[in-house]
């Protein structure tokens, strides 16, 4: 088991505020790893591919899953503090794919920080576009899942409060410091 205390994972529905606080606290100096859902669908829409949640979800939570994977091991060996936009265990029955034995052996075997940021949803500021395609009932939906979720998976889910930026980069930085 490869066990990361320094690796603070962000999750939550689409469009709640994830990308833009990785940004800002990456201008702040913080390291961070981009989203890798929005990779595989930027792909698959360049090259008329059918792994998108719309087409074949299963292909793309497997797609998304592997390279979560492959970020956790590129950086196992850093010990300085990495933010993560999504991590492994945002695959785990993501959209309704039923995990499978790869994927769950990867969630016990590669483990981030046990407390996880997750972002609500947030009704201001959520909008759609060609790759986040997702209704704001299931926006709501998946806060849900991943507030069941992630205490299964051995996480403490921690919510990020709805606020202005610096307020919600603050309030990060606080627990991940503590953490």
């Amino acid at each position: 088991m490869i066990h990361k205390p320094n690796f603070f994972v962000f999750t939550g529905g689409p469009g709640v505020g994830k990308t833009t606080l990785l940004r800002h606290l990456e201008g702040r100096g913080e390291r961070v790893v981009a989203e890798t859902a929005r990779a595989v669908i930027r792909e698959q829409l360049a090259t008329d591919g059918a792994a998108v949640p719309w087409a074949d979800n299963e292909a793309y939570v497997r797609a998304c899953a592997a390279r979560d994977i492959a970020a956790f091991d590129a950086l196992a060996d850093e010990s300085g503090r990495i933010f993560f936009d999504r991590g492994i265990m945002d695959s785990y029955g993501a959209n309704g794919a039923a995990p499978w034995p790869g994927l769950e052996a990867a969630i016990r075997r590669r483990r981030y920080n046990q407390t996880v940021f997750v972002f609500p949803p947030w009704r201001e500021i959520y909008e759609t576009d060609a790759e986040r395609r997702q209704d704001w009932a299931e926006a709501e939906a998946t806060f849900g899942k991943v507030m069941t979720t992630l205490p299964r998976l051995g996480y403490r889910p921690v919510v990020v409060p709805i606020g202005l930026l610096p307020d919600r980069a603050a309030f990060v930085l606080g627990v991940a410091s503590r953490a």
